[in-house]
């Protein structure tokens, strides 16, 4: 995909989520099939710049370009002054936050609370834009603040008119959170009314969905979030079906196992080994998720408080599985969000 300059693998992107798309994780995701990862978001406060947390949001070291970091905040300078500051620190694109729905974030008049204010989205927009006038900005959004007020298709062409070069739209307002499905009719729409490319977000979980949120909304690109987690080759899997509409194998349970490993190695280089322990074990919840027996060997693992132990009982775990299988027996099916009724009779029809 030809993506504002670069040439990316695919136009399969890894969307952004705080205490998830670290260095680790996308770099992770970028090997197993995604063509782009946003990072998590970033402070504007500049206050914050030294901070260890923010420090590490920041660090590219070696990281598959290009670089897309996402900053969020309210006020136009602020968000000028953090885009620059990116910018200088390695950034080669530059992500706008107006899609976080959570309360931290959106008290303070950030993430998707700013798409109640049209007037400082536009001021925010050209701030940003204006000061990194050589580095493509896009905007990340959701479909409105509520149901009653789904304004993504002004929100798209004030990003269009304000210099933004690209948009994704996750298929829930703020008020949904992450509850019930997400909608892509709000996305088709928009795609309609923008001549910049449109990137769709929200219940992407298998191939199947993917094909049909892309010939749904005729979006550009698909974002994947939350379906991810513990599952980074589903990039691979959705790359494959798109170009040959056949379905990978899963993953056996010895390559599961060579994948964590190689993610856990990269959280203890990052982090240091304890902070590198309690935030595998975050992930190491995801990897084994809906698996027989899982669930007692999650709460072994979470009072597990050093690299050797943590490594030696998910090997334990693993090895005992491949013994008995190839690839994973699921206690159930694995839940994923349903597409959408309205799309489904659309492509019904």
């Amino acid at each position: 995909m030809e993506f504002l300059g670069y040439t990316l693998r695919n136009n399969l992107f890894v969307a952004p989520m705080a205490g998830v798309t670290d260095r680790p994780f996308r770099q992770l995701c970028k090997q197993l099939g995604a063509g782009l990862a946003v990072s998590e978001m970033v402070t504007s406060n500049s206050l914050l710049y030294g901070s260890a947390k923010t420090l590490r949001r920041a660090n590219h070291d070696g990281e598959v370009e290009p670089i897309s970091v996402q900053i969020a905040g309210a006020d136009p300078q602020m968000m000028a002054e953090a885009a620059k500051h990116n910018v200088d620190h390695g950034a080669q694109i530059i992500d706008i936050n107006m899609g976080c729905p959570a309360k931290k974030v959106c008290n303070v008049m950030a993430g998707s609370a700013l798409m109640q204010d049209e007037a400082l989205v536009a001021k925010i927009l050209e701030a940003v834009v204006d000061a990194v006038p050589q580095t493509p900005v896009t905007l990340k959004f959701r479909t409105g603040w509520n149901r009653e007020n789904k304004n993504a298709p002004a929100i798209a062409r004030i990003a269009e008119d304000s210099g933004v070069r690209a948009i994704a739209i996750h298929g829930r307002t703020r008020a949904d959170q992450y509850r019930g499905a997400a909608e892509y009719d709000t996305i088709a729409l928009v795609k309609s009314r923008v001549r910049i490319p449109v990137i769709a977000n929200g219940d992407i979980g298998t191939p199947q969905q993917a094909r049909c949120v892309l010939d749904y909304t005729k979006a550009d690109g698909l974002m994947i979030g939350r379906a991810a987690q513990g599952r980074p080759w589903l990039f691979r899997e959705i790359e494959h079906y798109l170009n040959t509409g056949e379905l990978l194998p899963a993953p056996s349970v010895s390559e599961i196992h060579r994948i964590l490993r190689q993610h856990l190695a990269d959280l203890y280089a990052f982090y240091g080994e304890d902070t590198g322990v309690k935030i595998a074990r975050k992930h190491i919840a995801w990897y084994t998720r809906g698996i027989a027996g899982a669930a007692t060997f999650r709460h072994a693992m979470n009072q597990l408080g050093n690299v050797r132990d943590q490594l030696q009982a998910t090997d334990d775990f693993f090895l005992a599985h491949a013994q008995t299988h190839e690839r994973f027996e699921h206690e159930a099916a694995a839940t994923l969000p349903a597409f959408s009724a309205a799309a489904d009779e659309v492509l019904a029809a």
